[in-house]
């Protein structure tokens, strides 16, 4: 919606200048701090051959702002150094604003850019056998993000659960289970944490007795080889995660097109060996087979170890062709931890040097993450998520319970603290650049205070009762729908009122943003950003005991910034709560 005043300024400074349009419009920026104006133009940026031939900037950026005229949507323009500042009519911003938010709706800020593109989304991707933890909670979260921002940017999206449900670890888990306190009853009881139990017992063993890993090792080329009981208690094992993973994704209202896993992936790595081999790619290396390529910094890619078993490596360039076997997508993008790093770069070297038709650098992309400290399963000393909802679930309940007249209020308050818990957790991780890592830290999750999911929780609620408490003189009962099809945007002059306008207006710009750099936390601090603004203007723009006309007005815009923290909320995966 900027873009809408981005070209009348880009305009402009085009007829005045005689610089192309679209190098005007890109030199269009919105500033910081307000006090440098609604938008600014650096006068650099616009490439004028004056400056090229000597002109002082700072004296051509006076010279300009001298001589613009104010229009209907521009107020002023004025200069600073070497920067061209510009005021802009709220009104005039408004008027094309605020009535397409109430169009569109939840559709707000959407578009087609991606139309006609299909991408695949592998992300969260636990390993079976184990619980959900805050580190598998990262890739979940952080790609449920990526998947929904592609399809509301007109891509068909598709959301790749890819299970870490085969390789030597499985070997030790049966070794454990009959070694190191396996229990009928307990698995029965809660399989995930008994397995974990196992796991844990038997790396232990493990780290004392060399033969343990030899004997898993072993066990694994038995299941690779088809071994009936062997694959029996792996099944069963696996069948039980998956169960419970099923009801942990229903629990966080995230949901994903195929389930597939390592185990799956057959067809496409033995055609990933027979290619490699027909390339000539393959070499010997300790009696393991390696690939041949000449990137140092990837050291050796074992595709098969001496014992005959496939690799990690060799399974994920299996996967890349019978993905692209089945989706034939544009882009596929892998959303796990940066120490995964290496490994997907000799994914990615493998299939450049098998000239497979996804072998671009724009077709397969890392969106990595930094490590949430001390959360190794092999060592029990993981927070699970499951812990982690509750308690925060709890810690809300707590708060909420401190005011019994709100509290009564709610339909259904443990539902409430649940969202407001989820919130948290999520708005914790997703606050920051995800290339950053953070110390887990249960006051930062328990807070209700600062830039948190409560807080912004609390506005959208707030929000949403002063919408309840409105009513228009000529609506009944029945009928609480908003008319503003004559809304004076006029009597929103004030300064509050613009900061608010114009956030509103950035949102699909925000999201253009976020798609250029898949980051979540472009999202999560414009939502502050906004309710920042709210709250500024809650105290002094009031809507209630208001002239009518006004109080539409005013209504109009809060409704709209109402609507786009929904909309955002919803993008990062957080239900936005009508009451808290």
């Amino acid at each position: 919606m900027l873009d809408i005043v981005k070209t009348i300024i880009a305009e402009k400074l085009s007829t005045m200048t005689g610089v192309e349009l679209s190098i005007a419009k890109n030199a269009v920026k919105v500033p910081e701090q307000t006090k440098h104006g609604d938008f600014t133009v650096p006068v650099m940026k616009l490439h004028l051959k004056n400056i090229a031939n000597g002109s002082n900037p700072v004296q051509l950026a006076q010279t300009i702002a001298d001589k613009f005229v104010a229009n209907e949507t521009i107020a002023s323009a004025s200069a600073s150094g070497p920067y061209i500042n510009f005021q802009i009519r709220c009104e005039a911003l408004a008027r094309h604003v605020l009535p397409a938010v109430h169009k569109l709706q939840d559709t707000y800020g959407q578009s087609n850019a991606g139309e006609g593109k299909r991408v695949v989304v592998d992300f969260s991707s636990p390993n079976i056998a184990k619980p959900f933890h805050v580190g598998h909670l990262r890739s979940t979260i952080i790609g449920n993000f990526v998947y929904k921002l592609h399809k509301i940017q007109g891509w068909d999206a598709v959301a790749m659960n890819y299970l870490g449900d085969w390789g030597t670890q499985y070997g030790l888990l049966a070794i454990g289970y009959a070694e190191a306190g396996g229990s009928e009853e307990k698995l029965l009881a809660d399989p995930i944490m008994h397995l974990l139990e196992v796991y844990v017992a038997i790396n232990k063993l493990a780290e004392a007795d060399p033969l343990v890993k030899e004997r898993a090792r072993a066990h694994f080329k038995k299941m690779e080889d088809g071994d009936t009981e062997a694959l029996k208690q792996w099944r069963r094992f696996r069948d039980l995660s998956i169960a419970k993973y099923k009801e942990m994704y229903s629990r966080l209202d995230i949901h994903f097109d195929v389930y597939s896993g390592e185990s799956q992936i057959s067809n496409g790595m033995t055609q990933a060996m027979e290619m490699l081999r027909d390339a000539g790619l393959l070499d010997i290396h300790n009696e393991a087979q390696i690939i041949r390529h000449d990137d140092p910094s990837l050291g050796n890619m074992v595709v098969e170890k001496r014992e005959g078993t496939s690799t990690y490596l060799l399974r994920d360039i299996g996967a890349v062709i019978e993905r692209y076997d089945t989706y034939r997508f544009d882009k596929m993008i892998y959303v796990v931890g940066n120490e995964q790093s290496c490994h997907l770069k000799r994914v990615f070297k493998a299939v450049e040097l098998l000239g497979l038709p996804c072998s671009a650098s724009a077709s397969l992309q890392h969106v990595g993450f930094g490590k949430v400290p001390g959360m190794s399963t092999r060592h029990g000393n993981a927070v699970f998520l499951d812990q982690l909802l509750a308690e925060s679930a709890r810690n809300m309940l707590a708060v909420m319970q401190g005011n019994p007249e709100k509290y009564a209020s709610l339909e259904n308050p443990e539902h409430t603290a649940n969202v407001l818990g989820q919130s948290c957790v999520y708005i914790q991780d997703m606050s920051a650049k995800r290339n950053n890592g953070y110390q887990f830290e249960w006051s930062r999750i328990l807070s209700f205070r600062g830039s948190t999911g409560a807080y912004l929780q609390y506005t959208h609620a707030r929000l949403c009762s002063l919408a309840r408490s409105y009513r228009e003189p000529d609506a009944d009962a029945e009928n609480s729908h908003f008319q503003f099809d004559s809304v004076h945007y006029a009597l929103l002059s004030e300064r509050l009122a613009k900061d608010i306008v114009i956030l509103v207006a950035q949102y699909p710009d925000i999201l253009a943003s976020a798609m250029q750099t898949l980051e979540p936390c472009t999202v999560v601090q414009y939502l502050f950003a906004l309710c920042h603004a709210v709250s500024a203007a809650w105290e002094e723009l009031w809507v209630n005991g208001q002239p009518q006309p006004l109080a539409l007005a005013r209504m109009a815009m809060y409704q709209a910034a109402r609507i786009v923290l929904a909309n955002g909320l919803t993008l990062l995966g957080i239900p936005p709560l009508e009451r808290m």
